[in-house]
C-alpha cells in the first residue's frame, strides 16, 4: 500500500514518466472506501479478470512469489518484479524455521534434503499437506529464477534465497515527525522505566524471553515496567508465565491498538524489545520504532540485526541473560535512550524512507520498460 501510494502520488519530472497503478488483492474491502485512494484497487479478481490485468500492464509487481500471477506473467511475456519479504522460494513453509526442534533451518531445501522439509511441516499440516508445500516450492523457485528482478528486503534475505537478478531494497515507511521522540527517560517523579514489545504476540517472536529477562532483573531488585503492545495467540500463555514469575504487577497487555491509542501506549517507552528466535527478514516494527526515534533492543539474528545495526543494542537470540544485561544497561543510564534514539532516527531516515524506496522501484521500472510512453503497474498482493 505504501509503494502504491508513493508511485501514484510521486512528483515526476515529466507527464510521460507518470505511473498508473492498479492493485489487485485477495483482501476483502470490509467497508473500506477504495475511492479515497490515489490508485485503482481490484479486490478478489476472477482468473479472467487477473489475466486481463496482466495482459494490459507494462510491469507486474508482486508482493511475494504468488504462483498464479507468476505463471500468467510468464505466459504473457510480461516483466515481473518480485519483492521478497519471506523465504518461500527457498523453504516450503516460507520461514526457514525447523519446526521439530523449533530452531533456525540451516537450509534443507536448497541443500536438497527434502526428507527434512517433509518432517518439518508434517507436525503442523500433516504429511499430505507437507508434501504439497514441498512440491509447490519447486515451481515457485523456478519461476523466481526467471523473473526480470528479485527484490529482497535485506542483504540477509538476498543471501538466504540465492536468486539471480537480485537487488536489495529496504522497506520504506512514512516519516512520523510528530511522533518522534528524543527526550530522556529519567523519571523525576520516581516512575520506573518502561520497556515494551510492539507487534504480534506469536511464538516466533521469542516473547517468553522478555519475561525471563525481567524475572532476573526483578530478582536483582531493579525497578521497571513491561508493556506488550499488540495481540496474538500467545497472549494467554504470556499472562500465565508473568503470573508464575511474579511479574503481574509490572506487566501490562494493551491488546491491538492504533492511532492515538497506540501513541499513548508508546509515549513513555524507554526502549522497544524484539527478542525474535527466527531469522526475521527485516523487522518492520523495529524500522517503525527507529523512525520514531526510539532505542531498539533486538536479537542479533537475520535481517533484524541488519536493520538495527549499531544504532541499537543487540544480543544473541534466545539468550535471556544477555537481554537482561541490555535492559540493565538502560536502567543504569536512562539517558542512553535519547542518544541511541537520535541515531536510530537518522539511520531510518537514511535507509528506510518512503520516498527512497519508491524512487528505487520507479527507476527499476524505467529500466525494464524504457520505451513505454506511460508506465502502468499492476501490483498484486496476497
Amino acid at each position: 500500500m505504501i509503494l502504491a501510494h508513493g508511485l501514484a502520488s510521486f512528483s515526476y519530472a515529466s507527464p510521460r514518466a507518470a505511473v498508473e497503478v492498479t492493485v489487485a488483492t485477495l483482501t476483502a474491502g470490509e467497508g473500506f472506501d477504495d475511492s479515497r485512494l490515489a490508485y485503482r484497487v481490484v479486490r478478489r479478481p476472477s482468473l479472467l479478470k487477473l489475466i486481463r490485468l496482466v495482459r494490459e500492464t507494462d510491469v507486474v509487481q508482486l508482493a511475494g512469489p504468488c504462483l498464479v500471477p507468476l505463471l500468467l506473467a510468464r505466459l504473457l511475456r510480461k516483466p515481473v518484479v518480485v519483492e521478497h519479504h519471506g523465504y518461500p522460494p527457498a523453504c516450503p513453509n516460507g520461514l526457514l524455521f525447523y519446526e521439530p526442534t523449533k530452531s533456525v533451518c540451516p537450509g534443507h531445501f536448497l541443500a536438497r534434503r527434502y526428507g527434512e522439509c517433509l518432517r518439518c511441516n508434517a507436525g503442523t499440516v500433516g504429511w499430505f499437506g507437507s508434501l504439497r508445500m514441498l512440491v509447490l516450492t519447486f515451481p515457485r523457485r523456478w519461476l523466481c529464477q526467471r523473473v526480470a528482478a528479485n527484490m529482497p528486503i535485506t542483504q540477509h534475505v538476498q543471501k538466504r534465497l540465492e536468486l539471480s537478478r537480485s537487488q536489495v531494497v529496504y522497506y520504506g515507511v512514512p516519516d512520523a515527525p510528530g511522533e518522534a521522540t528524543s527526550k530522556g527517560f529519567a523519571q523525576s517523579d520516581g516512575t520506573p522505566l518502561c520497556f515494551a514489545y510492539v507487534g504480534r504476540l506469536v511464538s516466533l517472536k521469542g516473547l517468553p524471553l522478555i519475561l525471563e529477562a525481567a524475572h532476573r532483573l526483578q530478582e536483582e531488585g531493579c525497578r521497571f515496567r513491561l508493556r506488550f503492545i499488540g495481540d496474538g495467540p500467545e497472549q494467554a500463555e504470556l499472562r500465565r508465565l508473568s503470573e508464575k514469575l511474579g511479574l503481574t504487577e509490572r506487566v501490562e497487555f494493551t491488546g491491538f491498538v492504533t492511532g492515538a491509542a497506540f501513541q499513548a501506549a508508546a509515549q513513555d517507552v524507554a526502549a522497544v524489545l524484539m527478542p525474535s528466535v527466527w531469522e526475521e527478514t527485516a523487522g518492520l516494527a523495529a524500522i517503525e520504532q527507529m523512525m520514531r526515534g526510539r532505542l531498539v533492543i533486538a536479537s542479533d539474528i537475520g535481517g533484524l540485526g541488519e536493520v538495527v545495526g549499531d544504532c541499537g543494542l543487540r544480543f544473541p537470540a534466545g539468550d535471556a541473560e544477555a537481554l537482561a544485561k541490555c535492559m540493565r544497561t538502560v536502567l543504569e543510564d536512562p539517558e542512553m535512550s535519547a542518544r541511541f534514539g537520535d541515531v536510530a532516527r537518522r539511520r531510518a531516515l537514511d535507509l528506510f524512507s518512503e520516498s527512497g524506496m519508491v524512487r528505487k522501484y520507479f527507476d527499476l521500472y524505467c529500466r525494464l520498460v524504457p520505451s513505454a510512453p506511460r508506465g502502468e503497474l499492476a501490483q498484486h498482493s496476497a
